[in-house]
Formats: C-alpha cells, sequence, structure tokens
C-alpha cells in the first residue's frame, strides 16, 4: 500500500550520501539539511541546492542563517531547542520557517518565532533508548485538531508503520531514520 500526502519533509545530514535521482515527484518534497557532524563545503551546498531546485524540491537550512542567505536555501528550520524570538525577522524578508516541537509549551514559542508549520516529534515508538513515549495517531490528530498552525508529525515513521500514516490528519509527515536506511524502498512507498 502507499502513502499519499501532499507534502514529505525528509532530514538529511550529508548531501553526499542522498540520491536526489531517487525523487521522482516534484513539489511534493522538501529536504531539510540538519548536518551538526561534518561541515561541508559552501561549494557543495550551493551545487546541492541548486540540484534540488532543478528538479523541484524545497531546500530548507537547520538553525543556521549565515548558510540559509549563503545558499539562497528555500527556507529556515528551527529546531526545538532553539528559543531565539529574533528568528521571526527571516519570515518577514521572504524565508519559509518551519519550526519543530514536543510540547505545547514549544508550539507556543514557535508561533512567536513565525513559523509557518511545526513539525511535532513523535508519533510512533523509536529505538533510540533517550527517547520515550509517543502520542499515537489518535493523540496526534486531536492536538492537530487543537493547533493554530498545522503540525506534521516526525518519529518512528518506518516501513512497518507507514501504512498508518493514511490516517494521520496532517497533508505531509517527516522523516528522518527510514531515510538513513533504506532510502530507495521507502521513497518507493511514496507515490
Amino acid at each position: 500500500m502507499f502513502v499519499q500526502k501532499k507534502k514529505y519533509y525528509l532530514f538529511i545530514e550529508n548531501t553526499r550520501e542522498f540520491n536526489l535521482k531517487l525523487i521522482k515527484k516534484r513539489n511534493k518534497f522538501i529536504i531539510i539539511y540538519r548536518n551538526q557532524n561534518i561541515k561541508e563545503k559552501i561549494d557543495t551546498l550551493i551545487s546541492f541546492r541548486k540540484d534540488c531546485k532543478k528538479i523541484g524540491v524545497d531546500f530548507y537550512i537547520a538553525n543556521n542563517t549565515y548558510l540559509l542567505s549563503k545558499i539562497k536555501a528555500d527556507g529556515l528550520y528551527i529546531s526545538a531547542y532553539n528559543k531565539r524570538l529574533s528568528l521571526n525577522l527571516y519570515s518577514k524578508v521572504g524565508y519559509k520557517i518551519i519550526g519543530s516541537a514536543h510540547n505545547q509549551q514549544e508550539i507556543d514559542i514557535k508561533i512567536k518565532q513565525g513559523c509557518e508549520k511545526i513539525i511535532y516529534s513523535r508519533i510512533f515508538e523509536t529505538k533510540n533508548k533517550f527517547k520515550k513515549g509517543c502520542l499515537g495517531v489518535q493523540r496526534f490528530n486531536i492536538l492537530s485538531t487543537n493547533s493554530p498552525l498545522e503540525l506534521i508529525p516526525l518519529g518512528g515513521i518506518n516501513i512497518k508503520n507507514l501504512n498508518k500514516m493514511n490516517f494521520v490528519r496532517s497533508n505531509a509527515f517527516a522523516c528522518l531514520s527510514a531515510i538513513k536506511k533504506k532510502p530507495a524502498k521507502f521513497l518507493n512507498r511514496l507515490f
């Protein structure tokens, strides 16, 4: 069975390890570059950004306003731990802003930061021993209905529970670990 959503948010940590040729649908994917360990050259990122633009993929930078303007990315992704309210200035100059949250207090901060959408974590249980608890589909749907901004589910989404995403009240979902492990198999199920 396939999952039909309007948008898919893919977190990557390295542009060299992600094959853009796996993306077959235009204007459905958003790549969020969240590299915290290895520094990539600006030229490599600019080239990857141009390749994304050619195939209709939006490219966001996580928490780095210098890179955002340097490579002319489509938008900024603000992690849940980033609480700087001055980031709302970037939405006023034309950048799209997506935030990340784990609770209502963080949702309120993301609204003040000028976020258009919020990636909300965790919808499903993950294997990470430090990340306990999850919402599940029903509680996510209730939270999504009461939220002033669109919530996008993240966390524990894999090949085994991908079909459950058809029951989630969201036009999109975000994925991190399944893209690292089996990108081709996972992406083929999204059409």
